[in-house]
Order: C-alpha cells, then structure tokens, then sequence
C-alpha cells in the first residue's frame, strides 16, 4: 500500500519540533531530578525548595518528566502521524479538529501553568522562566494559527 504524502507549511513543522524539544528536554530533565532527587546531577540546590512544599526534587521531577516530558512526546507524534485512536475522541471538547490539536493547546496551557507555579513557588523569576513562558506563548499562538487550524480541522 503506498503511504500518501502529506504537505505540512511551516508553521505546522515549527509547532512540531518545538513540543518535541520542549518534550525532549523535559523527559530528560525530569527523568535527572527523578534520579537524584537532592538535584545534584542537574546542580540544583535543595535551598531552591525552601518557599514550596517539597523536601527534595522528586514530585517536580515527576510533574516535569510526565506532563512536560512525555505528554508532549506524544503531542509530537499526534500532531506527525494524526493518528486515529478513538480514546482521545472521548476528551477532545474541539470535535471539528483533530484531537492533536487540542493537545497541542493543552500542552501550552500546561507549560504556561507549570512557569508560573515555579515562580510563585521558588519566589524568584530566572531568565529559564521567562524563555519557557515566552515558549507557552508560542506554543498556544502557533496553535491558533489559521494555518495550522486548517491542517488540522476535519
């Protein structure tokens, strides 16, 4: 059976690559504080914690690792391949879009909530939160694009 090719503009492949690095690095990221939980491997002091309500990085590793790590991953893939898996169908509230479509805003949604909890939190900004926010911004813009709409609608 011969694959059909699929035309794919710019702002679909910047959309795709930016949730798979934005997964990449968070699966990686997540995956270090997840195994050393005191943050030596990513040289984060434990000191960072003192304002939030964790004694040491594990439950951030795992938030980072599993929504922004390895949701995203899968973002990627959908918004690749478009696969028709019914399940999604289920929670998708954008019925005249693919379900990847509405998990790639999500993806943003949870990016831009993840940054700002961390400020809150750590009661500091850093340069690596402002990049990331802007990040969930574009995310969410990139998303609600005419063109990417339109590759994605039914």
């Amino acid at each position: 059976m011969k694959r059909q090719t699929v035309h794919r503009s710019m702002a679909v492949w910047l959309l795709i690559v930016l949730q798979f690095l934005l997964g990449f690095g968070a699966f990686v990221s997540g995956g270090l504080l997840v195994a050393a939980t005191n943050g030596s491997v990513m040289q984060m002091p434990l000191s960072m914690l003192e304002h939030s309500p964790f004694s040491n990085f594990l439950i951030p590793g795992v938030i980072l690792f599993s929504l922004l790590g390895v949701y995203p991953l899968a973002v990627t893939y959908s918004l690749w391949r478009k696969p028709t898996w019914r399940w999604p169908e289920v929670i998708n509230p954008f019925k005249h879009m693919h379900w990847s479509w509405a998990a790639s805003l999500a993806a943003g949604v949870i990016l831009l909530i993840w940054i700002m909890v961390q400020v809150l939190l750590l009661q500091s900004v850093a340069s690596l939160h402002i990049l990331y926010f802007v990040w969930g911004l574009v995310l969410l813009l990139l998303t609600l694009t005419p063109g990417v709409r339109q590759h994605y609608a039914r």
